[in-house]
């Protein structure tokens, strides 16, 4: 008789034993599965906050231009950057903030004062700490984006804003400090600084009301000298990535000549947890599959034990020892393959649930990134796919292999007239 017909008539014969291994390899198949479907939603949620989070890497160097800059914002790990270009300009048409306490010295002003206005050119106003933090935050219309270069835009404090009647559509028209340029600006944002009106004197660019923000093109065109980045934020996805960034402004910008500070404390805070669980589901599924072939193996062992007289008779008959093998290889197997469907079926109705407990889905709310108001981790995603139960199902085939096999050599060394009938 074929070897796989008498493995199927044996399963049938003992119905109990079969059911027993059958939930046996079901549970192991589901936490082999629970194991693929966690580290594939953590991988996910890892990339997707590299991506939203990431490490904030801050370039200071003398005479950094504006050119040097997008130059290193190129560089094919930055996901986004921010060029910081600080200048003073004057007001026309309308009034800028002055300081309510009396000025020491009496109220002569000084003739070389360039302006009254704080104007910062920026690239991506999110970038900037008070803004990504949300102590500062928009109050109307919008921010400062990269699709912005090359306009005559500008976003413009709450203060400001009211003494003058303001509001996002309005336009105002700035001087440069020397009074040769004059720039028309359409406001598309106003933003407010909880930062209070000093009580002591200030001169008004130094007032948290007189600042505004243009895109840096505004400000170059603004300046009277050689425009100079006091600072670029870049956002790279992770701490490793920085010392490639580092290579790329050390080539551009020259060795030694710049300072290069790494901030990393959103990332470890948000990202560091889901790659410890992603870890923690690869640690599960090589325990898991090593302590199922070692229970299974047991398991054959013991079969393989009460069925030495039903062994003896058929190697009497002349069956060959390998086929007596592979006709447990074949009971296991087929026992493992529709184990591998109910778990597939249990992975796709509890899967999602226990990925939000494990990786921190709130009720499907994103999870706010530490320091970063407008960045939002995804919740994680848990899905059954064909690739995943495929896996399984070679690490079950692959169990049922070794759990007969190893046990099994134990039949080559039979004969028959030393096993009892």
């Amino acid at each position: 008789m074929n070897f796989v017909k008498r493995a199927g008539m044996s399963l049938g014969a003992r119905k109990s034993k079969t059911a027993a291994l059958l939930a046996i390899f079901v549970v192991i198949c589901t936490l082999l599965l629970g194991g693929f479907l966690l580290q594939a939603a953590a991988a996910r949620q890892e990339a997707d906050a590299q991506r939203t989070i990431g490490v904030d890497v801050t370039v200071k160097k003398k005479n950094l231009t504006p050119a040097l800059a997008d130059r290193l914002g190129t560089f094919d790990l930055v996901h986004r950057y921010n060029p910081e270009l600080p200048m003073r300009a004057g007001a026309r048409g309308f009034t800028p903030l002055t300081s309510d306490a009396p000025r020491p010295g009496g109220n002569s002003a000084g003739s070389e004062d360039p302006g009254p206005l704080a104007v910062n050119g920026v690239r991506d106003s999110g970038m900037l700490l008070p803004f990504s933090y949300g102590s500062t935050r928009i109050t109307a219309g919008r921010g400062i984006t990269p699709k912005d270069a090359g306009r005559s835009v500008a976003v413009i404090e709450q203060r400001l804003a009211d003494k003058n009647h303001l509001k996002v559509g309005d336009t105002v028209r700035v001087r440069s400090a020397d009074g040769k340029r004059t720039v028309a600006l359409e406001v598309v944002g106003v933003f407010q600084d909880p930062t209070q009106d000093p009580t002591a004197w200030k001169p008004p660019h130094e007032l948290p009301g007189n600042a505004l923000y243009v895109p840096v093109g505004i400000a170059q065109e603004l300046g009277t000298g050689t425009a100079t980045v006091s600072e670029t934020v870049f956002k790279i996805g992770s701490p490793g990535q920085a010392e490639q960034l580092h290579a790329e402004a050390e080539r551009l910008l020259g060795k030694g000549s710049f300072d290069f500070r790494v901030n990393d404390k959103a990332y470890r805070d948000q990202v560091r947890p889901i790659q410890q669980v992603g870890t923690f589901a690869g640690l599960i599924i090589w325990v898991i599959a090593l302590a199922g072939a070692l229970i299974l193996g047991l398991i054959v062992v013991l079969q393989i034990r009460e069925r030495r007289p039903e062994l003896g008779v058929l190697l009497s008959m002349g069956e060959k020892k390998w086929k007596l093998i592979g006709q447990h290889a074949v009971e296991v197997a087929a026992v493992a393959l529709p184990a591998v469907a109910l778990a597939a079926l249990a992975g796709s109705l509890a899967g999602q649930a226990a990925g939000d407990a494990l990786l921190g889905g709130h009720n499907g709310k994103p999870v706010a990134a530490a320091g970063a108001q407008d960045a939002e981790i995804a919740p994680p995603t848990v899905r059954v796919e064909p690739t995943t139960v495929g896996k399984v199902a070679g690490i079950g085939l692959g169990i049922s292999l070794v759990s007969t096999v190893i046990p099994g050599i134990g039949i080559l060394r039979l004969h028959p007239r030393s096993i009892p009938r």
